[in-house]
C-alpha cells in the first residue's frame, strides 16, 4: 500500500510537467502502472480474474 503523503503528493500539479508519475487510482501504487487501465498490473490482474474488465481475459495456452 502507498504512503498517504505520497499520494497527496502525486496529486499536486508538478512545478514541471515531466516530474508528474502515474499512479494507480484504486490503491496509489507507482510502479507497474498500465495506461490503458490507469491501474497497476496487481489491482488488473484482479479486477480482470473478478471478470470485471470487459475483453479481458485469463491467457492459456
Amino acid at each position: 500500500m502507498a504512503r498517504k503523503a505520497m499520494i497527496e503528493k502525486a496529486n499536486r500539479k508538478p512545478k514541471f510537467s515531466t516530474r508528474g508519475r502515474n499512479r494507480c487510482k484504486l490503491c496509489g501504487r507507482p510502479r507497474a502502472f498500465m495506461r490503458f487501465f490507469a491501474m497497476c498490473r496487481l489491482c488488473v490482474r484482479k479486477f480482470a480474474l473478478e471478470g470485471l474488465l470487459p475483453g479481458v481475459r485469463k491467457a492459456s495456452w
